[in-house]
């Protein structure tokens, strides 16, 4: 009879090269992975995994087996993914976290959409602006916005944004429109979480420094204020594109605006995506636009 007990906890040792990771990659505790592992070596008579108080290796016995278990795994993996291919069904929990305003506005009313579609789903979503550990947090999808971390995760591009530098007609009427980057030092500019707004001259990224009245950490706050004409804004497309489409808000400095950068899907590294987050992130692509 063939035993199965203990190796994907062996494969997850020996590709991590450590127990912990191994658990957190597994969705088990540390003490299950190192139990199974060693059941394992007891059957098998034979040490796979060489453990000191630093470090995790595998030993030449581990390295010989772990070259026949790999592909067994594979061969389930992909036999268990070609199912799920048939069936072409989301069911069981999704959680995912997105941050605030856009998942607010962009993401969760195409995910609700996607749960329409997929009434076994049941999606547990976490809307915040810090940047959550999927492994730790039991995520199976994040949304991230502009440039990426370096990270093991796996990642995919949904659509893509740019800021705005904008005003109400208002503001203009009373303090003229800048033409140049050097005349925002006589703008009240209204300030975000940094002191500095991006642009792009002459093809080179460049952080200018900029001053105002108001400095809050919400966007939604930021154009409240440029709305009611308080000063200049440095906004993302998905704050300000209705505003500027209505005119009620006017795009400054256009030709300095920052290249678009992307938003993304990322997930937890496993080598085949489950069903669940496959179906939702290819809804997501086909459902944003790539210029909003």
């Amino acid at each position: 009879m063939i035993r199965w007990e203990g190796i994907r906890e062996f494969v997850a040792v020996a590709e991590t090269g450590s127990f912990t990771r191994a658990a957190q990659q597994l969705s088990l505790s540390v003490a299950q992975v190192s139990r199974q592992v060693r059941d394992l070596e007891q059957h098998l008579s034979t040490e796979l995994i060489h453990r000191t108080t630093r470090k995790v290796s595998v030993t030449e016995a581990g390295g010989l087996y772990y070259q026949h278990c790999r592909p067994l795994l594979d061969g389930v993996q992909e036999a268990e993914r070609a199912v799920s291919h048939l069936q072409d069904k989301a069911i069981g929990q999704l959680k995912i976290t997105a941050p605030i305003t856009y998942g607010e506005e962009r993401i969760m009313p195409l995910v609700n959409n996607f749960a329409q579609q997929h009434p076994q789903m049941r999606i547990e979503c976490e809307l915040t602006n810090q940047t959550l550990d999927l492994i730790e947090g039991g995520f199976d999808l994040a949304i991230r916005l502009g440039r990426l971390q370096d990270s093991s995760m796996k990642a995919r591009r949904l659509s893509s944004r740019t800021l705005h530098v904008c005003a109400s007609r208002e503001y203009l009427k009373r303090h003229g429109e800048p033409h140049s980057l050097s005349e925002l030092q006589h703008h009240n500019c209204l300030l975000g979480t940094l002191d500095y707004w991006r642009f792009c001259e002459h093809g080179r990224e460049r952080n200018l420094r900029v001053q105002g009245n108001l400095r809050a950490n919400s966007g939604r706050t930021l154009m409240d204020a440029a709305l009611k004409g308080q000063g200049l804004v440095q906004l993302p497309d998905y704050y300000v594109d209705t505003a500027l489409a209505s005119g009620q808000l006017i795009a400054l400095l256009t030709r300095v605006e920052p290249e678009r950068e992307g938003i993304w899907a990322l997930y937890p590294p496993s080598r085949h995506l489950s069903t669940k987050v496959r179906l939702l992130v290819d809804y997501l692509v086909e459902h944003m636009p790539e210029h909003p």
